[in-house]
């Protein structure tokens, strides 16, 4: 059954004033469409539920890219064609950069937004990896006044989270002191562009004389919700790159982790596919080290 527009309620937000005034007004009666990419979808195979669309296409308050010294602002309503083009995102947040690539064509970049990407809630979405390992802040925004908290603590679970319901996404905001880290990300899908993501992980460490000082993990596609890999950073931080530290960091992986079978993958190929990532950023931090030492 396809959808029928009929149905719907649509309007365009004048202003973010206005956008916060309505949602405070009729509390849950809206649906927010920032790009339209998944909404538009999910009306097309007649699965868009809500009565009530409001259009945040032109609040242009949303839309911002704010660089200062100590960190990078990007607007929710920032779409990721603006943020893989931007010189500082892909100089100080390569991994965002690189994600904001993959994430459908370059027509889809053009329309999905940060914001929607991330209150979509997708277990499988693209940019909320690199986000985690950056240490990024969200930035909610309502009539009461603005908050700002970890996104790490974001995601309650499938497809819910903190955002109440006269809230919208202001900002997120990216430290940019993760110049001297080693950087890793990767994607396994169908193709290599286009496509869900089976699995993902994106990570960022200090090694000094083979220790590890500081690492952030986080996996797309292995729970219910993007997630950072506290109990894998625990197996691997302030220890040596050994065979004894890569064990206990792969089977604390695989306890930690919970992936699903579905119509792309199976639980059991996820899992194995993540141990097999981290190994391969593990490799990568060593010869980051081997560099460094030969430098």
């Amino acid at each position: 059954m396809r959808g029928n527009p009929e149905t719907h309620e649509l309007i365009a937000a004048t202003s973010l004033a206005d956008t916060l005034a309505r949602l405070a007004e009729e509390l849950g009666a809206w649906t927010l469409i920032a790009g339209g990419t998944e909404l538009m979808v999910a009306h097309a195979a007649g699965r868009l539920s809500a009565q009530k669309l409001m259009s945040l296409s032109t609040v242009q308050e949303l839309s911002f890219i704010r660089v200062d010294a100590h960190s990078v602002a990007i607007g929710g309503g920032t779409t990721f064609g603006q943020i893989r083009r931007h010189a500082t995102i892909a100089s100080d947040f390569p991994l965002l950069a690189q994600a904001a690539g993959w994430i459908g064509s370059i027509a889809n970049q053009n329309r999905a937004t940060l914001a929607g990407n991330i209150v979509n809630g997708s277990p499988a979405a693209d940019a909320p990896p690199a986000l985690l390992v950056y240490d990024a802040e969200i930035e909610l925004i309502s009539l009461r006044g603005s908050r700002r908290l970890p996104y790490a603590e974001f995601h309650l679970g499938y497809k819910q989270s903190v955002l109440e319901r006269d809230e919208l996404v202001l900002a997120l905001h990216l430290p940019r002191r993760f110049e001297s880290h080693a950087k890793y990300l990767r994607k396994v899908g169908t193709r290599n562009a286009m496509a869900i993501t089976k699995v993902a992980i994106a990570a960022t460490a200090l090694i000094t004389e083979g220790r590890i000082l500081e690492i952030r993990l986080a996996a797309a596609s292995l729970a219910d919700r993007p997630v950072r890999l506290i109990a894998t950073e625990s197996a691997l931080l302030d220890k040596i790159l050994s065979t004894e530290t890569r064990t206990a960091a792969r089977t604390a992986l695989l306890n930690e982790v919970h992936p699903i079978d579905d119509i792309r993958s199976t639980a059991l190929y996820r899992a194995h596919v993540a141990a097999n990532l981290l190994n391969e950023f593990l490799d990568t931090l060593e010869q980051k080290q081997a560099a460094e030492l030969i430098a």
